[in-house]
């Protein structure tokens, strides 16, 4: 294994089209993060990769920019193949290629993944496609049925293969990549590096220069502190922390599914806008409970680590460990996921003497001490019940019905006369669509729109209550 050194942080000193280096700067990637620095000279070389660093650390668009480089976009067969433990990441990674490979004419990228029928991945995949994205499971389920070939493929990525070898994909893994040309580019990215990781790394990587990017965080962006409970005293002491700093959003962390109900329905009663995310849930629900979380429509998600893998949210101001998790990675991507893009946020973790152990382990890994606070400094911040700016519409209708986002934004603003800051995100699924739009005004665009038309057809519109 050879290990290269970091390079300059400009986009600018990358082989890039000229076209792609625009596009970077429309999107705002102004300078490389540091795994991008690490490892994008590497792959744009051809060469095999793993790449060690935190969850949203920019490591999507590393291997993202390096496999669009190398498409020809003239030939509809499978070039390049991320797979993803989630659904939930596999549609984030989909995202942004797509947004990345707009430099590209008819780029195109085929999700497969679970919880939504094969027959529409089917008939994308006999279309043709440049990139898929996907699951094992689902990749491995089109395989067997002849629907996805291999052998014209360059580039294959596992994205957090960690935890892919964690949830069981291993040998689903291995049979994936024995299907791809021995003559291809892996890139390997992973927040740790167990053994496992190691022994897949040495059977299908060739010569692999290895990048890692300390886990640890900047203490001036996230600030991190600790609460001493006993475990009677949990849940009453998170809607005490809510209280007490008021976050805008908050993603509230629990080491079980139980745990994660009875929170999520104390919060609920207590009028705050909660929502859960564990394992149990339906597909749809799951979809459902993401979307209003990432449109600003949810104030809080309590989640499983397995539940919340792969989960981004722009702005996040709070993390909170409602149970310290016994895996000192784990705690170091959770609170991640707050301070990013230059912005402050804060961490905030419940433990009880059961769990100094894992307490000690953490502190071992980010080679600092924990600050602890006495639970009697959280006192209530005057003021009502902080909700949520925005509310969720549903529409019974999606990309089935041909729906697109410009089609909803332009029946909420040219026809019922609605600003365009009034109006959020705009998600479209196969079968529906969620829009967010300020909460004051969500009942009468849910009622406005079900009276008119979208794209010449009546829709059913209808708020997504708290």
């Amino acid at each position: 294994m050879t290990s290269l050194p970091a390079t300059s942080n400009s986009f600018d000193n990358l082989p890039l089209s000229p076209a792609a280096q625009e596009n970077l700067r429309r999107l705002g990637y102004l300078e490389m993060t540091a795994i991008q620095a690490a490892s994008l000279p590497a792959a744009l070389q051809g060469k095999d990769l793993i790449a060690q660093a935190k969850t949203g650390s920019g490591k999507t668009a590393a291997f993202a920019l390096a496999l669009l480089a190398k498409l020809d976009a003239r030939n509809f067969s499978v070039q390049a193949m991320v797979l993803c433990p989630t659904r939930e990441l596999a549609d984030q990674v989909t995202t942004e290629i797509r947004r990345l490979a707009r430099a590209e004419d008819n780029i195109k990228v085929v999700t497969l993944s679970g919880g939504v029928p094969l027959r529409g991945q089917t008939s994308s995949l006999e279309r043709g496609a440049h990139v898929v994205v996907g699951t094992p499971g689902r990749v491995m389920d089109h395989m067997d049925r002849g629907h996805l070939k291999l052998d014209t493929l360059s580039t294959l990525v596992l994205d957090e293969a960690d935890r892919m070898l964690d949830m069981g994909f291993v040998d689903d893994i291995k049979k994936v990549a024995r299907q791809c040309p021995a003559e291809r580019q892996t890139l390997l990215f992973s927040a740790t590096y167990p053994d496992g990781i190691a022994k897949l790394a040495a059977q299908f990587l060739r010569n692999p220069v290895s990048v890692k990017v300390e886990s640890r965080h900047d203490n001036d962006q996230i600030e991190q502190r600790w609460y001493e409970v006993r475990d009677d005293q949990r849940l009453a002491s998170v809607a005490r922390l809510l209280e007490h700093f008021r976050p805008a959003s908050t993603l509230a962390f629990c080491n079980t599914k139980a745990r994660c109900r009875a929170l999520a329905e104390m919060l609920q009663a207590q009028g705050y806008s909660a929502l859960a995310l564990h394992g149990e849930l339906e597909q749809r629900d799951r979809d459902q409970v993401l979307i209003r979380f990432a449109n600003g429509s949810c104030s809080i998600l309590v989640a499983t680590d397995v539940a919340a893998r792969g989960l981004d949210v722009a702005g996040l101001a709070a993390v909170i460990n409602v149970d310290i998790s016994p895996d000192p990675e784990a705690h170091v991507h959770r609170i991640g996921r707050t301070g990013r893009a230059g912005q402050t946020g804060l961490a905030l973790s419940l433990a009880t003497m059961d769990e100094m152990g894992a307490v000690g382990r953490i502190e071992q890994l980010q080679g600092q001490p924990s600050v602890w606070h006495p639970l009697t400094d959280l006192t209530p911040t005057p003021g009502s019940r902080l909700l949520p700016a925005m509310a969720t519409v549903h529409i019974q209708a999606g990309r089935k019905e041909k729906i697109r986002p410009g089609d909803v934004l332009g029946a909420l603003t040219a026809d019922l006369g609605y600003s365009r800051e009034q109006v959020g995100k705009i998600d479209i699924n196969e079968f529906a669509t969620y829009i967010a739009v300020e909460r004051s005004i969500a009942p009468e665009v849910a009622a406005r729109l079900s009276a008119g038309r979208i794209k010449g057809r009546t829709v059913k519109a209808r708020v997504l209550k708290d």
